[in-house]
């Protein structure tokens, strides 16, 4: 997948003819979740039919962290997980453009001038039936359409899409995360929801119970429920069970909430080394123990819990490898 990750607002010559002319997707993706899987097959189909690349238009940092500074924000994919993703449901190109004052202060009619037209030379957008752009959110389906017709470009728009009476969502996937309902977030996704950190240093409460952990800080703004999960560790090229705790220890000393992973089946020193945690399922909810015993038998109903959920946990929560 060809990765565009700036295009001058002013200088559009450099982006490689292989990412011309194709069908583009526009939004921020977070999450990818099976709503925005609608607007990328959509993507690949008008691809397919114009002959050209399929391609998405995505914001880094997201829009939020631009109008709202001071409020941490709860992303669900940072950008290389992001692009991952992408790249697996087979996206030729993504177009990683840096929002910023500048491009936050681009007309509408700008943009799509700029951007789609004389970067991209794009024959098809795509666009969710939410979707607006340019300064003050100016632009709309309607905006993208009269200037296809003096373009020559198409657009579709994609109608919500969703199960039952939940309509898939970035939103809804945050708070299915905030209520530790990791997999019915899985189920929205359509994939299961990752983390990943450099493996720090903690109190080594979990070496002095028998169960050493690999603690990573989360990023500012994630809103996990606190708890115990099941998940599955990709470390040192290997894949892993492992119990996940997040919470405040109130056992010991109420403090400041950190995720420590227990690895099932593992020897080895991660300290330093990056990790990828992938939540499957919520095992219980944080609480006090009486006594360090308690906890201790505790812990390891736990990990047996976590060890048969992840045993019979599918490659993705949709069963497709």
């Amino acid at each position: 997948m060809i990765v565009l990750n700036a295009i001058s607002l002013n200088a559009t010559s450099d982006v490689p003819p292989a990412a011309r002319g194709g069908a583009y997707a526009i939004g921020n993706f977070d999450g990818v979740h099976r709503g925005h899987q609608a607007l990328l097959q959509a993507a690949r189909e008008h691809a397919a039919a114009v002959g050209g690349p399929a391609g998405v238009i995505l914001f880094e940092p997201h829009p939020r962290e631009l109008f709202q500074p001071d409020i941490p924000h709860f992303r669900l994919t940072p950008l290389a997980r992001k692009l991952e993703l992408l790249e697996g449901l087979g996206l030729d190109v993504a177009v990683v453009l840096k929002f910023d004052a500048a491009l936050a202060a681009l007309s509408a009619q700008d943009f799509i001038a700029r951007i789609l037209v004389d970067a991209l030379g794009a024959r098809h957008i795509i666009i969710g039936y939410d979707f607006r752009f340019g300064q003050g959110r100016g632009g709309d389906a309607e905006t993208l359409r009269r200037a296809g017709r003096a373009h020559g470009f198409g657009v579709s728009v994609v109608a919500p899409v969703g199960e039952g009476d939940t309509v898939f969502s970035s939103g809804v996937v945050r708070a299915a995360l905030t209520r530790g309902d990791v997999a019915g977030a899985a189920r929205l996704l359509g994939h299961f929801w990752r983390v990943s950190g450099e493996v720090i240093g903690g109190f080594k409460r979990g070496t002095g119970l028998g169960f050493p952990t690999a603690n990573i800080a989360l990023t500012p703004g994630t809103a996990l429920a606190h708890g115990i999960y099941a998940v599955r560790v990709y470390a040192e090229g290997h894949a892993f069970a492992g119990a996940a705790y997040l919470g405040t220890r109130p056992t010991f000393d109420d403090g400041v909430p950190m995720l420590e992973v227990f690895l099932l089946d593992f020897d080895g020193d991660l300290y330093g080394k990056v990790i990828t945690l992938e939540f499957l399922d919520f095992v219980r909810a944080d609480m006090k123990f009486a006594s360090i015993n308690a906890l201790k038998a505790q812990i390891a109903q736990d990990c047996a819990k976590a060890q048969a959920i992840v045993e019979a946990a599918p490659a993705t929560p949709l069963g497709e490898g």
